[in-house]
């Protein structure tokens, strides 16, 4: 693979996909082996992994492997593309815990088994055999990403330079999962409490940890890329997440894929709702109080929130603290250890992150 080749985006997504489609194949085959019943498993979790994706993580563990000035072969990207695998666990347990209906436009894994329960007509709940399914999906999400790793044939001595990161990147990502939903329940409405929410439970685990990951996998001296990757992956992850909460507020459903408002309606502890309530009057405030987190909340209701964020000035805030951060972000990456390919890559993936509108 030349330079060109390599700094071409839409390239290396195409070689991701092609590592997940392999794979995926291969281990649905393996499931159906084991019994019929799990047709639906595998169909599930194929059309999940391959009908969409943006493939940032698996792109940020390339960038970081490439930063190194190694060569990627296929068996490398097999292994780098792994980390997709933990996102989609990620997702699918998101979407269960914030009762969330949809993802992508379609219905979400526990709404499709729900679904499925209610067409064969089979006994019980339907909406809890939907979240049962959702959640060993998610887990065996989880456990293919560790086997999607551990058979990508790449050499004995790099797959073990890459474990440690795997390891911390896995357990970064459940522990933000568990302050967010601890956030939600303790009604924060600190700034520094939902920016910290925002590090662990996308930050880290979006680009600082997929960096370190293929710096490791790559495992030429990877101590030396580390402080660089941080220095440009976690306020890059701030603001990738700061970018998600204004698209949950503010985002066009047919791009995003989610309905109008739903962080509104999911009564999200974000950034961008805490700042909105340290710069609103006692009036606002209290429409905020009875509006926000309102599983019936309207049109008019959204509208009405949407309102007050942008009268408060949060929004703008908001997106002046994104370009601070992506400023931070494409300097720190400005070193000359890092493969001149890679860098023009990893400042075209700031932009990408920060000024998507899905």
């Amino acid at each position: 693979m030349d330079s060109r080749e390599q700094l071409d985006i839409a390239a290396l997504r195409g070689r991701i996909n092609q590592a997940l489609s392999t794979f995926i194949e291969a281990d649905n085959h393996y499931l159906t082996e084991i019994g019929q019943e799990l047709e639906p498993v595998a169909k599930a979790l194929r059309g999940f992994l391959l009908d969409s994706g943006k493939r940032f993580r698996p792109l940020f563990a390339v960038a970081g492997f490439l930063g190194t000035g190694s060569h990627i072969s296929d068996e490398f990207y097999s292994a780098l593309s792994s980390v997709e695998l933990i996102h989609v666990c990620a997702l699918i347990h998101d979407d269960v815990m914030d009762a969330s209906d949809t993802r992508r436009g379609a219905p979400s894994i526990h709404k499709h088994f729900e679904r499925l329960h209610e067409e064969e007509k089979l006994s019980g709940s339907a909406a809890q055999f939907g979240i049962a399914s959702a959640i060993l999906l998610g887990d065996l999400a989880l456990v293919w990403s560790a086997k999607m790793l551990h058979e990508s044939k790449i050499p004995a001595s790099n797959l073990v330079a890459s474990l440690p990161i795997f390891d911390e990147m896995e357990v970064e990502l459940m522990a933000g999962q568990y302050l967010d939903i601890y956030e939600q329940a303790l009604a924060s409405e600190s700034i520094e409490r939902s920016l910290k929410v925002a590090r662990y439970k996308s930050g880290k685990y979006s680009i600082e940890r997929p960096l370190h990951f293929g710096a490791a996998l790559a495992n030429k001296n990877p101590e030396s890329f580390y402080p660089i990757y941080s220095a440009y992956g976690l306020p890059l992850g701030e603001a990738f997440q700061l970018r998600d909460d204004l698209l949950g507020v503010f985002g066009d459903s047919a791009t995003t894929g989610k309905p109008a408002g739903d962080d509104l309606r999911e009564g999200k502890r974000t950034v961008l709702m805490a700042m909105t309530h340290e710069r609103a009057t006692a009036a606002q405030r209290e429409t905020i109080k009875s509006l926000f987190g309102r599983a019936d909340l309207d049109s008019v209701g959204v509208e009405t929130l949407r309102s007050i964020i942008v009268d408060t000035g949060a929004s703008d805030h908001l997106e002046t603290l994104i370009s601070s951060l992506f400023e931070e972000s494409v300097t720190a990456i400005d070193n000359s250890l890092i493969d001149p390919a890679a860098q023009t890559m990893l400042v075209q993936m700031a932009t990408i992150a920060t000024k998507r509108n899905s």
